[in-house]
């Protein structure tokens, strides 16, 4: 319950201190993340792996319901915060009853931390840290992509690299 706890914590927080005006992912970038966890199951990747997509594509749903808000002119108190507690409440609670998610053989850092906790958090991160830094880059380039799909290839592309970097770490 503790391991729960800190990944509930640690996501909601950094999510009121990052959180901005909904910037969302194309479908495109949520599926690639969608086949990413699979691919990672099937081919038995450690669980901190598999949490670095499962956080991406978490924040990309998060991003493709507030822009719809948006765009239906939805607006309430707190929608960001109520967006992202249900969605990681969505994922990350059946994942703690099945047992994926506080499994005391699956930790980290001398049994400090869940892998799947943490790499949902780093995935998370590091998701939105792209998807930010795409719209920088875009915006000083007069409001157009330096190439095509650099929506898309930005935040695939670094839970790529964070993959290959903790599959090397971890092993």
């Amino acid at each position: 319950m503790k391991n729960i706890l800190i990944t509930f914590l640690s996501v909601f927080g950094l999510n009121l201190l990052i959180a901005k005006n909904a910037l969302a992912m194309c479908p495109i970038c949520a599926i690639a993340v969608g086949a990413g966890i699979e691919l990672s199951r099937i081919l038995g990747v450690d669980d901190m792996i598999t949490g670095l997509w499962i956080g991406g594509l978490t924040v990309s749903l998060i991003t493709w319901n507030l822009d719809w808000f948006k765009r239906k002119n939805i607006n309430f108190r707190w929608k960001i915060f109520i967006t992202s507690v249900i969605y990681y409440m969505l994922i990350v609670v059946p994942l703690y009853f099945m047992g994926v998610i506080g499994n005391p053989a699956n930790v980290i850092l001398g049994n400090w931390f869940d892998k799947l906790s943490l790499g949902i958090i780093l995935g998370s991160v590091a998701f939105w840290f792209s998807a930010e830094w795409y719209e920088s880059l875009k915006s000083n380039n007069g409001g157009k992509a330096y190439f095509p799909f650099q929506k898309v290839a930005m935040p695939v592309g670094m839970l790529t690299v964070l993959s290959f970097l903790f599959y090397f770490l971890i092993k």
